[in-house]
């Protein structure tokens, strides 16, 4: 089976600033899942104390750990949607522009 070379992508100008924000939605996940840590290292009994509808610290942490992750990756999602736009918009402009200054 013959496979045709790969096709090649455009640069992509607004990496830097997706990265970035990649790193700064990863910090405060990290955060957040540091205090899940230390919770049960310093006094695991809290995490069996009843929070809510019965269900403890841990369950409920746990599962708010879980949506968190969901909502950061939809978060940095529209950002990045939002970001690439905005730079393929002000390409087609400064494109535009060179066109009618030439």
């Amino acid at each position: 089976m013959r496979h045709s070379p790969a096709s090649q992508l455009p640069e992509d100008k607004a990496s830097t600033y997706k990265a970035r924000v990649g790193l700064i939605l990863f910090f405060v996940y990290g955060l957040i899942y540091a205090g899940f840590v230390v919770i049960n290292t310093i006094s695991p009994e809290t995490m069996g104390e009843s929070i809510v509808f019965g269900l403890n610290l841990a369950v409920v942490y746990g599962f708010g750990l879980i949506v968190l992750a969901l909502v950061l990756g939809l978060i940095y999602n529209s950002i990045c949607t939002r970001v690439e736009r905005f730079a393929k918009e002000t390409a087609a402009n400064t494109a535009d522009n060179e066109e009618v200054a030439a």
